[in-house]
């Protein structure tokens, strides 16, 4: 059997604010923000983060798979939510993934998903590599501009992969570009031509050509470069050091998503293997505090992937978005007034949480054996009428079937972080049917018979205790990562 990548998938929030309105907002106080206010970066919703990012993109890679081979999760990010607590056990619990699977957390660098691959590849066992990042940044800043949310999964293990690792290599060094403290909340980072000339120019090249010299593949030979950085020319400048011809230098994304720190590395792997041929060879690079390299070689495996949203779809997947303030509130870089209905008391019993666990965090509901009948949630009682027999209840989930709005509202009177807040009855196409918030649409577009799916996002916040709870909401199917 061959090791390597059998599956991969991604995931960018459907929101994309225009670079113009923050360089509209802030222009008379940095001037020189003009000259990057070109196309637009991806933003989260209110209620996406890190870890719900992470969620879908692994839905997005293990669509149509059976989950229950992998046995190693690894969740890259350096914007973990909890900093104390095991961010892979929630995205891992939310994919339904066996109580047996190791997780880890792997962070602290910008090359945490490229480490994290290459670990991965070396396990011997199915591993479930995602990484996913929501960059805070001062108001005004460069770095406002320059990243982008957003979150890539890839598979690796043995059995038929879409690409093989050829070699790899790494270097670390303590070289600080740019760094952010626990008791801080922006990166502090250095000047950018000092960065190029002293930290990518000299640090990359050497890792790149003991990786290729290890897979005895010539640098001209290389199909697709990826290597994310914000600094502009740096990738092609990098390339070119090391030999690698200027059209394989993959377009990094930045004028319709922008960087994605940690997961950007393999957002472009994802984006390269959706573009790739067999006998292509795909060099990845990570670039923070040392370098990492990995070379694939595309298999005749890839002709026969089953076609997820990917970078692509999920690329196409967007809405314009052009309110500078309500990004600034979303990330709470500045502070609003939230009225006296968003003072109610939030606490989470994490007992509660524990033993509901399954029906919140995985979205498992009941299938009858008696009658056929399914259910959200479980409960002791069949529901239907005609049945109602007792304890006959199996755990059925529900995250990945199809539904549809059996009703719906848009109340401007509860809080919602991003008014109004809609929410209705879901009626699932295979039976079953819940009360459910509703994300990711506009209120006007609201419709009976509305096709959604599920997806997994925050609930609530306890700013008190700084606690998150997730849960499932329902967004519109069309245009968006569809059950298979």
């Amino acid at each position: 059997m061959t090791t390597g990548i059998l599956a991969y998938g991604a995931y960018i929030p459907r929101l994309r604010l225009q670079r113009r309105v923050i360089a509209e907002a802030n222009g008379w106080l940095n001037p020189a923000l003009k000259g990057l206010a070109r196309g637009e970066r991806a933003i989260c919703n209110w209620d996406e983060d890190p870890v719900t990012m992470a969620v879908e993109a692994a839905r997005d890679a293990l669509a149509g798979r059976d989950r229950a081979t992998v046995a190693e999760l690894r969740f890259a990010s350096t914007t973990f939510p909890f900093q104390d607590r095991l961010n892979g056990g929630v995205v891992a619990e939310a994919l339904r993934l066996s109580e047996e699977i190791a997780a880890t957390d792997v962070g602290a660098t910008q090359r945490a998903a490229t480490s994290a691959l290459a670990a991965a590849l070396k396990s011997g066992s199915e591993s479930l590599v995602v990484a996913a990042e929501q960059r805070r940044a001062r108001a005004a800043s460069p770095l406002e501009m320059a990243a982008g949310d957003g979150a890539a999964a890839v598979l690796v293990g043995e059995g038929e992969p879409v690409a093989v690792l050829l070699a790899s290599a790494a270097r670390t060094v303590d070289f600080v570009d740019h760094y952010r403290t626990a008791d801080s909340v922006y990166d502090y980072q250095w000047e950018e031509r000092w960065i190029r000339d002293a930290g990518y120019i000299p640090t990359v090249p050497p890792v790149i050509g003991r990786c290729l010299a290890a897979a005895g593949v010539g640098a001209a030979e290389v199909t697709h470069f990826c290597m994310p950085t914000t600094l502009p020319r740096v990738a092609a400048m990098v390339a070119k050091a090391a030999g690698i011809p200027d059209d394989a230098v993959r377009d990094n994304l930045a004028a319709v998503c922008g960087d994605t720190g940690a997961a950007h590395p393999l957002m472009l792997l994802v984006a390269a293997l959706e573009d790739a041929r067999a006998g292509d060879r795909i060099l990845v690079v990570g670039f923070g505090q040392g370098a990492d390299a990995l070379l694939f070689e595309v298999t005749p495996a890839i002709a026969a992937r089953p076609a997820g949203l990917g970078v692509k779809g999920h690329l196409a997947r967007r809405r314009e978005e052009t309110s500078y303030a309500r990004f600034l509130a979303f990330n709470d870089t500045v502070e609003v007034e939230r009225g006296m209905r968003a003072e109610a008391d939030k606490l989470t019993p994490l007992s509660a949480m524990w033993r509901n666990r399954d029906a919140v965090t995985g979205f498992v509901g009941g299938h009858c054996r008696q009658c056929g009948t399914l259910q959200f949630p479980r409960s002791r009682i069949c529901v239907n009428p005609n049945c109602n027999a007792v304890d006959s209840q199996e755990p059925h989930p529900f995250a990945e079937k199809r539904a549809r709005v059996n009703s719906y509202t848009a109340d401007r009177l509860t809080y919602s972080p991003d008014p109004p807040a809609c929410y209705g009855m879901i009626q699932f196409d295979d039976g079953g049917r819940w009360m459910m918030d509703f994300t990711d649409i506009d209120a006007d577009d609201l419709a009976v018979g509305q096709a959604m799916r599920m997806t997994f996002r925050i609930k609530d916040i306890d700013t008190q205790r700084g606690f998150r709870r997730y849960f499932w909401k329902a967004a519109p199917a069309t245009g968006g990562s569809q059950p298979r």
